[in-house]
């Protein structure tokens, strides 16, 4: 058995499934390349994939409806590939849980530097929680259910993007572990932080809408000023 890591490579375009597949081996890398969403998913039924290099302009079934699909049931670390590098794309596929993205057309060595990036922080950190061991978490008359992926209240059920439900589930992992702004990137999307990423400030700030947490005294997603944030109430895991 070979302990390289195993990459699958999505993308439509023959030639790039070959160039990439025959650099990344050069590099001590395993990869499987296929052209379609139909067939990656018939690899994942019989390998073990450590990552997925997959392109956002699929015809049919695009890379962003895949991702969707994939955050649903696996934590498999993904790297997407933009077309256009629109920062559009890019956002909707951050906010769907790929954990990082590069702009066609690339350096093969750009390419290659991220994935072993990613894969390094994937080894060390902690993902979204496993819906086979944690069912749900309850904290302040809310139910985040990590199997449907879906928060609900006393009101109903509350519609969550693909990275605040990943924001929320990792504050709610790290129970009273206070998280830094850098750690939360990284932990979210799989790379460093640039010190101006102001993004989780904006995702902390649209779930303390969603839960009703006064901005001005937030007492669920607390601020520990120089530090980071912290879930400020009990949290059960189910």
């Amino acid at each position: 058995m070979s302990d390289r890591s195993h990459l699958l490579i999505v993308d439509d375009d023959r030639e790039i499934r070959t160039l990439l597949s025959q650099y990344l081996d050069r590099h001590g890398l395993r990869a499987t390349a296929v052209a379609d969403g139909r067939e990656m998913r018939r690899v994942m039924e019989r390998s073990h994939i450590d990552l997925i290099v997959l392109d956002l302009m699929l015809p049919g079934e695009d890379g962003l409806s895949i991702c969707r699909e994939l955050r649903t049931h696996s934590q498999v670390p993904v790297i997407m590939l933009t077309a256009r590098g629109e920062d559009v794309d890019r956002i909707v596929g951050l906010e769907l849980g790929a954990d990082d993205y590069l702009a066609k057309p690339f350096n093969p060595r750009e390419l290659l530097v991220r994935i072993r990036a990613v894969l390094r922080r994937a080894a060390h950190a902690p993902r979204d929680p496993n819906p086979q061991t944690v069912h749900a978490f309850t904290f302040d008359g809310w139910r985040l259910d990590t199997t449907r992926r879906t928060l609900a209240g006393n009101d109903g059920e509350v519609q969550l993007s693909g990275g605040e439900y990943r924001l929320l589930a990792v504050l709610l992992s790290a129970g009273n572990r206070v998280l830094s702004r850098t750690r939360l990137v990284e932990l979210l999307r799989g790379r460093e932080a640039d010190p101006f990423d102001r993004s989780i400030d904006v995702r902390v700030s649209r779930l303390r809408q969603i839960l009703g947490d006064d901005a001005r005294a937030p007492s669920i997603i607390k601020t520990v000023y120089g530090e980071g944030y912290v879930i400020g109430v009990p949290v059960e895991t189910h």
